[in-house]
């Protein structure tokens, strides 16, 4: 079925892989705290795959550290049933549907998230890649990329994204160029920073399969190298931690499996926070800021590839802004949720509703320059009947010139376009906030074509 054709059929999760790094509190807690965040989201992502591998701290991964994702999720299966009561769900679909495809909203079983979690490389490096490398992970990645599904694979690498590498070159010994070329455009990768190594040789940017990976595959994989928003998300956790103090740690079985941060605090959650559904940004088009920052596509910290990223100046100015912009927001929500996982009742999201339109995607409008446009988001509504705030604006790095705004406070917005506009591309989000506890945020993003 085409994608547009499913997608106005039913609104379907985004599909996502995580590669972690999980430890011991006492040698590195982030990730146990992002994973503990990914739960609390279960109804957002359709979670293929947990995958636990080598990291800057491990290499190679201790096979027994496994545990601590599965204190999570055992974590998770104790939550659930009140977490469930946030979007009205009385039961699980058999395992066979939970193994098809998650719409949005769906809370999968424990059992389902369980079977997710695979072991993936132990050891680090492009020398590793080849012979004797595959593993549980790197074979459920040929398998999920094989699915009849359009839906793109969105790989989140909290550690390194070897078992994602290892997975590309066996399909590159047993399948042709064009086969090869298909399975790779499958997969979108968020690294935070680069982890396929030792904290220690961090520098050594050879040493990793991901160069690897944007050298030999630029055109195909859609690469993510984050060093701006990962770093902040470390930064603005240490100085908001008396809050995820009072309302994260001990909220449900989720909320104590939560530790207390030793270096910064989840500095992995940008790779999921670019998947969010939540309609400030789509992340087919990492030029849309969102959760996880700003990235632009130019030279990498090694000198030699290219891909996204957010490592030079102004981009990494830009990227922190946006990190501090919606940093509030992002841990209000991850407090309500919290709220859910420990009481089964709570705040929810207001739904956004632009000229009519429901939904999260982005709304495309057709403008011509010299002219003046109306945006009307007065039908959006909140599921708990808290009244609503507005605020409009504009994502100023994407399209040259400027915008006349009138009324950027109020649900209905005036957009006068210069008439030199022609050829341009504008983004304008609406942004939506309840007065409910936490007082929650949504969005929609505008795209504005003029012609």
């Amino acid at each position: 079925m085409p994608l547009m054709e499913m997608a106005k059929e039913k609104e379907l999760k985004p599909r996502l892989v995580v590669c972690t790094d999980i430890a011991p509190a006492d040698v590195e807690p982030d990730d146990m705290e992002s994973m503990v965040r990914l739960m609390a989201y279960a109804d957002c992502f359709e979670i293929e795959a947990l995958i636990t591998s080598v990291g800057w701290n491990c290499d190679p991964y201790p096979a027994d550290w496994a545990e601590y994702l599965y204190r999570v999720v055992e974590a998770y299966r104790k939550d659930v049933p009140k977490l469930m009561r946030r979007s009205g769900q009385v039961k699980f679909l058999p395992m066979w549907q939970e193994n098809d495809r998650q719409e949005m909203g769906y809370w999968p079983s424990a059992d389902y998230v369980r079977s997710r979690c695979v072991m993936g490389s132990e050891r680090g490096g492009i020398k590793v890649i080849g012979e004797g490398n595959d593993s549980p992970g790197s074979e459920l990645l040929i398998l999920l990329a094989d699915e009849d599904d359009p839906r793109p694979i969105y790989v989140s690498a909290w550690g390194g994204a070897n078992t994602l590498s290892q997975a590309i070159w066996r399909v590159k010994q047993t399948r042709t160029a064009e086969e090869l070329e298909k399975f790779v455009k499958k997969f979108r990768l968020f690294t935070i920073t680069d982890q396929d190594m030792q904290y220690s040789m961090r520098m050594n940017r050879a040493y990793s399969s991901h160069q690897w990976l944007r050298r030999d595959f630029e055109d195909a994989l859609q690469f993510i190298w984050d060093e701006g928003a990962w770093q902040e998300q470390c930064e603005l956790g240490k100085q908001h931690w008396q809050q995820h103090a009072d309302y994260i740690q001990g909220k449900g079985a989720l909320g104590k499996e939560y530790p207390n941060y030793k270096w910064g605090v989840e500095g992995d959650t940008p790779s999921f926070l670019y998947v969010m559904p939540h309609g400030l940004n789509d992340p087919e088009d990492p030029h849309q800021a969102g959760w996880a920052g700003y990235h632009e596509r130019g030279i990498c910290p090694d000198s030699l590839t290219t891909a996204w990223n957010s490592w030079e100046e102004p981009t990494r100015s830009i990227s922190i802004g946006y990190k501090t912009r919606f940093y509030p927001d992002e841990l209000n929500d991850f407090m309500a949720r919290m709220q859910w996982a420990d009481e089964g009742l709570g705040n929810r999201n207001p739904q956004v509703v632009v000229n009519g339109k429901k939904g999260r995607q982005p709304i495309f409008i057709k403008a011509k320059a010299g002219k003046t446009i109306r945006l009307d988001a007065s039908k959006s509504t909140d599921p708990d009947g808290d009244a609503l705030t507005f605020h409009w604006w504009k994502q100023p790095e994407i399209g040259k010139g400027t915008l006349e705004l009138t009324g950027f406070d109020t649900s209905r917005l005036t957009v006068s376009i210069p008439s030199d506009a022609t050829g341009q591309t504008f983004h304008l989000i609406c942004e939506v906030h309840d007065n409910g506890p936490f007082k929650l945020v949504a969005y929609r993003r505008v795209i504005l074509q003029i012609q």
